[in-house]
């Protein structure tokens, strides 16, 4: 008996030492599943931003706020 207490509670690898070290594995498989989902995402952007001028365009006005010589520019920010 008390070596299973001692085996549950003390020990270096003891059942919630264990139990802890599970929890913490699934956080981080979660996480490295949520980058890999947006590493994908980059890249089919980085792919799309490559092969088509006009979306090109449009992430370079978005984003950087590019604008051609005969055109305006007003930014809008919402409160």
């Amino acid at each position: 008996m008390a070596f299973v207490i001692w085996w549950i509670f003390f020990d270096q690898e003891s059942l919630i030492v264990q139990y802890d070290l599970a929890k913490i594995k699934l956080g981080l498989e979660s996480q490295k599943d949520y980058y890999e989902e947006e590493i994908y995402k980059d890249e089919q952007s980085i792919e799309t931003l490559q092969n088509d001028t006009l979306e090109l365009e449009k992430y370079a006005r978005e984003k950087y706020l590019m604008k051609k010589d005969n055109e305006d520019v007003y930014v809008i920010v919402r409160e």
